[in-house]
C-alpha cells in the first residue's frame, strides 16, 4: 500500500461541496465525520477490517493490531507482534484471524476471542491485503512483489496453494460465487481469477488509469470501482471487461468502498483529506457529486455491513529530518499518541 508523504492534523468534519455545473445547484453528500476514536501508540498504518459478528474493527498500525469494539467505540486491544502489519482477515465460525506481515513474508495466525497470538505461516513476498473467500472456505494472503497469492486452510494456517497472478497486488473483491478480483499495481490492470482453480480467467486494462490500490465491488449490476495514483477512479463491467467510466478523485488514494443503501462510490484519498463521493445515476452513468473533508492521511477504508458506516485512520505528522545523499526525500516522522480512527456515516 501506498505511504502518505505529508499529513496534516483532522480536517474539519462538515459536508463538502463540489462547484456547481452551470445552471445547477451542487447537492451536499450525505455523510460526515461521525465520531473520532482515539487510539494512540506509535507507527504506521495500512487495511482496516470489520467484524460484523463479533462487532469489532481491526486495525494494522506498526508493530500490532488494534482491535476496537464497535458498540462502545473504545480499544479493546492488541494482536501483538505482527510487525509490518497490513491488512486483517477475520474467518467467521473459526475462531481464527490473519494478519499479513509484510517486513517478514508470513501471516500472524489469532484467537478471536482472547486475541492471543498463535503463530505464523510463510508467504509470498511483501504479503499486504488478506482476504478470505466463503465461497472457496480459503484465506488469500497477497503479496504486493512477486505476483502471487499464497492460498491458506483458515482452520489449520497450512498454505495448501499459490495463485500465479502475474503483477504487484493490491486490494481484492469477490462477486460471493467463485470469482475474485484483484487490482494490479505495476500493471494497471484489474483482473478475474478462480477461486478454487486459481486459474486466471480476465484481463482488464485501466488505462487513463494508473497504479491502482484501492477496489470495491458493486455485486448488483456488476461494476468494479479501482482508485488509482494518477487521481482517477475507473469503472469496469466485470463480465466484460468493458470501461464504463473514468471519474475524477482526491490525490492518495488507497480505499475505495461501494455504499448499496445509496448507489454512491466512495474514495478515500488521504492526499488532500477527502472523501469523493460518486454517484451511481446509472450503471452506465457516474457523477461526482462532493468531496467531504475527513483527515489527511486517511486512505484506507472498512465498512459495517450492519449500519454501512465506514471507518478510516490516521495520525498527525511531526517536521521530516533534514534531506541527506542517502535519503533526499526523508518521510516526517508519526507523532508519537495521536493515532486514530475516524467513522463516517450519514
Amino acid at each position: 500500500m501506498k505511504t502518505l508523504l505529508v499529513v496534516a492534523p483532522l480536517a474539519l468534519a462538515s459536508l463538502g461541496r463540489l462547484p456547481a455545473a452551470h445552471g445547477q445547484s451542487a447537492a451536499p453528500a450525505p455523510y460526515r465525520v461521525l465520531s473520532t476514536i482515539p487510539v494512540g501508540g506509535e507507527g504506521g498504518w495500512d487495511f482496516l477490517a470489520t467484524d460484523p459478528a463479533g462487532e469489532r474493527l481491526y486495525v494494522a498500525h506498526g508493530t500490532q493490531t488494534e482491535v476496537i469494539d464497535l458498540k462502545t467505540k473504545k480499544l479493546l486491544g492488541h494482536i501483538e507482534n505482527t510487525p509490518g502489519a497490513h491488512g486483517v482477515a477475520v474467518v467467521p465460525g473459526a475462531n481464527r484471524g490473519y494478519v499479513s506481515c509484510g517486513r517478514n513474508n508470513y501471516c500472524v495466525i489469532f484467537d478471536l476471542k482472547t486475541l492471543k497470538n498463535l503463530g505464523t505461516v510463510a508467504t509470498g513476498p511483501k504479503p499486504d491485503a488478506v482476504y478470505y473467500d466463503d465461497y472457496s472456505k480459503h484465506v488469500f494472503a497477497f503479496s504486493n512483489a512477486g505476483g502471487k497469492s499464497t492460498v491458506l486452510d483458515p482452520a489449520t494456517g497450512r498454505a495448501v496453494g499459490t495463485a500465479e497472478l502475474g503483477g504487484d497486488v493490491e486490494v481484492p473483491a469477490s462477486d460471493g460465487k467463485g470469482h475474485i478480483f484483484v487490482n494490479l499495481e505495476d500493471k494497471s490492470e484489474v483482473i478475474e481469477f478462480d477461486a478454487k482453480s486459481l486459474a486466471v480467467l480476465h484481463r482488464y486494462s485501466l488505462a487513463p488509469g494508473e497504479e491502482p490500490t484501492g477496489l470495491a465491488f458493486d455485486p448488483k449490476d456488476g461494476r468494479l470501482f479501482s482508485g488509482c495514483a494518477n487521481e482517477k477512479l475507473v469503472v469496469t463491467d466485470s463480465k466484460t471487461g468493458k470501461q464504463v467510466a473514468v471519474l475524477p478523485i482526491g490525490p492518495g488514494v488507497d480505499g475505495v468502498a461501494f455504499d448499496p443503501t445509496t448507489n454512491n462510490v466512495l474514495s478515500f484519498n488521504g492526499g488532500d483529506g477527502t472523501m469523493t463521493v460518486i454517484h451511481q445515476d446509472s450503471p452506465e452513468k457516474y457523477t461526482v457529486v462532493a468531496n467531504v473533508p475527513t483527515a489527511k492521511g486517511a486512505r484506507t477504508v472498512a465498512e459495517n455491513p450492519k449500519t454501512h458506516h465506514l471507518y478510516t485512520c490516521t495520525a498527525d505528522y511531526g517536521p521530516a529530518p533534514a534531506a541527506t545523499t542517502e535519503n533526499p526525500r526523508p518521510r516526517p516522522s508519526i507523532l508519537p499518541g495521536t493515532f486514530r480512527v475516524l467513522e463516517i456515516g450519514k
